[in-house]
């Protein structure tokens, strides 16, 4: 199915991710709404995913226009524990979209997720194609993490991550882990890990026989949260978008590849 192709000189993009561009939702979410008939191409209802678009196709979302393109944005976020990262809970409890929309007056979406009881480094952007580029695990960023557990930690068990592990079927990549201190019956790790399964850091605890009672994220790739207080929230600077993500303000795109 080809829509809005007028020439070869027309420059077409998947629709997901033309939507995902816009800062409406990430691109995961683009593809839900399409298979669900809520996007519409030049006033017909779209059910492909794997559909083309150009700048003169006329887009609308759940009967609104698509929003225009804006200039990227990245935010660094540190979480409080006690909310969700999501946009609509069921149950009504507190989350980070709810709490931030006084601080920002924008679209945004999180580039991945801390569960509700962990806290730390949250990235945030407008831009939904960014955001899944910093999830994918073949960006290979390394993302650390502080955490205190229950119980008097073997140096030897932390050393049975350098490998990975399969727990209940699914299997984990390699984890740097280290032992910082012991605290009467608790301790600190210092954890490392690429690919940042769904709680992978209490799932692979748990597997060695300790409990996670904090969990903090300190970084993101190049992104460190430092001396930013307990939920507040700032903009990462455009040079330093060019420099760690190769992203060209005159083309609005990331050009070079993610760096470690």
């Amino acid at each position: 199915m080809k829509l809005g192709i007028s020439s070869n000189n027309t420059k077409t993009n998947r629709i997901a991710k033309v939507i995902a561009r816009s800062g409406l939702c990430s691109r995961r979410e683009a593809e839900r709404l399409i298979t669900n008939g809520k996007v519409k191409v030049n006033n017909k209802i779209l059910l492909e995913c794997g559909v083309n678009v150009t700048s003169k196709d006329q887009i609308e979302v759940n009967n609104q226009p698509l929003p225009k393109k804006v200039a990227t944005k990245l935010w660094l976020y540190n979480k409080q524990r006690g909310y969700l990262v999501t946009n609509n809970d069921p149950e009504g409890r507190p989350t980070i979209f709810d709490k931030l929309k006084k601080k920002l007056d924008t679209r945004f979406i999180s580039v991945g997720r801390l569960d509700m009881d962990s806290e730390g480094l949250l990235l945030l952007t407008n831009d939904g194609d960014l955001a899944r580029k910093l999830e994918l695990p073949s960006t290979g960023w390394l993302r650390k993490y502080r955490v205190r557990v229950h119980g008097y930690v073997i140096k030897k068990d932390l050393e049975l991550l350098k490998n990975g592990v399969t727990i209940d079927g699914i299997k984990y990549g390699k984890i740097d882990a280290k032992l910082d201190k012991q605290q009467g019956s608790n301790a600190w790790l210092t954890l490392g890990i690429r690919e940042g399964k769904n709680r992978e850091v209490r799932r692979v605890m748990n597997y060695l026989g300790y409990n996670v009672n904090r969990l903090i994220r300190i970084s993101f790739g190049p992104f460190q949260i430092k001396n930013l207080s307990s939920g507040e929230i700032e903009e990462v600077k455009n040079k330093i978008l060019n420099d760690q993500l190769g992203f060209s303000k005159t083309t609005n795109k990331i050009e070079n590849n993610f760096k470690n």
